[in-house]
């Protein structure tokens, strides 16, 4: 049985940010935002109206220098040649086994790239991303203190957000930025832009969009990361998944051809050579207790160990849970899906925006 030791999730938050985001009626605990006063309202909206999030959740590290693009590239799983004005993209960090330390999502803002990822990594992150810096031209830095990142979700959010800011950018994974604002389109069970801006910029659009949609916390909006079936490594699953497992390069998060990085070797044997024994899923439970990333799932093919492990979970708008899962495939297969332990709550799995079947 495998046995884990949970890591408390610290979210730093610039204070500017958060004095207005409280002042918008954001309840707060600690430094996390965890709903505007109706949490359970606000995930029901989120399935079928305009939902306005705080994204304090995520953290940006800026990268710049002459050789920005050759050391990004020579430590991530995807081409970060390729990487432009126009589009972000999904990356991951792997440990020299080929299993994830961190998802980033990157994206251009002038001569800068900015890798985003979970506030809760950004510290250990940073640090040790400088480690393999050297003599390269290149530096990197939190930028907390300038930028804030804030999402729209929603049937007629393309519309309601190029009313408010003058643009919004087309097709997934879409990025433009004008005036000092990025807008990133993203996957989504309707269309979703993440913004992020100056603090100063952030407020004002903030302010011109929440009359068209419901202020929510990142709870939400992770729940919409799981409708995507958008993977996310958090402090309780790091090192715990070779890219494959959460679909990563389903979604574009590798690029086989790209060449050498941190753990490329075993990435690029078990898309070759190996046979992929898991693969994530989306499932859905009714229990009472809440599923969190690392928890383990139970299935009748792999008796007395874990047959599957939590990747990102969130409350149901309809009730329950609704997760994702890297689970092994012919558990998956056989149906029988337990939270917890053997005898926990059964699992119900859901349908991806994708598909895995043809890949696994």
């Amino acid at each position: 049985m495998r046995i884990r030791v949970s890591i408390g999730r610290q979210v730093t938050v610039n204070e500017t940010w958060k004095s207005f985001i409280r002042n918008q009626g954001a309840v707060l605990e600690g430094n996390r935002v965890q709903h505007f006063g109706h949490p359970v309202e606000e995930r029901r909206t989120a399935a079928g109206g305009h939902v306005l999030a705080d994204l304090s959740d995520f953290s940006l590290i800026r990268a710049r220098g002459d050789d920005t693009q050759n050391f990004l590239n020579g430590q991530l799983s995807n081409d970060i040649r390729q990487l432009d004005a126009a589009h972000s993209q999904l990356a991951s960090w792997c440990s020299p086994k080929g299993r994830m330390m961190v998802i980033f999502r990157l994206f251009r803002r002038g001569n800068d790239t900015l890798l985003q990822l979970p506030a809760a990594l950004l510290e250990s992150t940073i640090k040790r991303l400088r480690m393999f810096v050297m003599r390269a031209k290149v530096t990197l830095e939190s930028v907390e203190a300038e930028l804030v990142s804030i999402g729209l979700s929603g049937p007629d959010a393309k519309k309601i957000l190029t009313d408010a800011a003058g643009f919004a950018p087309s097709g997934d994974n879409g990025c433009e930025t004008r005036e000092d604002v990025t807008i990133i389109s993203l996957p989504g069970p309707h269309p979703r832009y993440e913004i992020i801006a100056p603090i100063t910029a952030a407020e004002k659009l903030w302010e011109r969009l929440k009359s068209k949609a419901t202020p929510v916390g990142p709870a939400v909006w992770a729940w919409l990361d799981i409708m995507a079936g958008i993977p996310g490594v958090h402090p309780e699953t790091n090192e715990e998944f070779v890219p494959q497992m959460a679909n990563l390069e389903i979604v574009g998060g590798v690029n086989f051809k790209k060449g050498c990085y941190p753990g490329q070797e075993i990435v690029a044997r078990m898309q070759y050579l190996g046979k992929l024994k898991q693969r994530m899923y989306r499932a859905h439970f009714s229990g009472d207790t809440a599923p969190r990333p690392g928890d383990s799932i139970y299935a009748p093919d792999f008796p007395g160990q874990s047959a599957g492990t939590v990747v990102e979970a969130q409350p149901s708008p309809d009730g329950g849970y609704d997760l994702l899962a890297v689970i092994q495939i012919s558990s998956a297969a056989a149906g029988e899906l337990h939270f917890g332990s053997e005898t926990g709550p059964k699992l119900s799995l859901q349908p991806l925006p994708y598909s895995v079947s043809s890949v696994a």
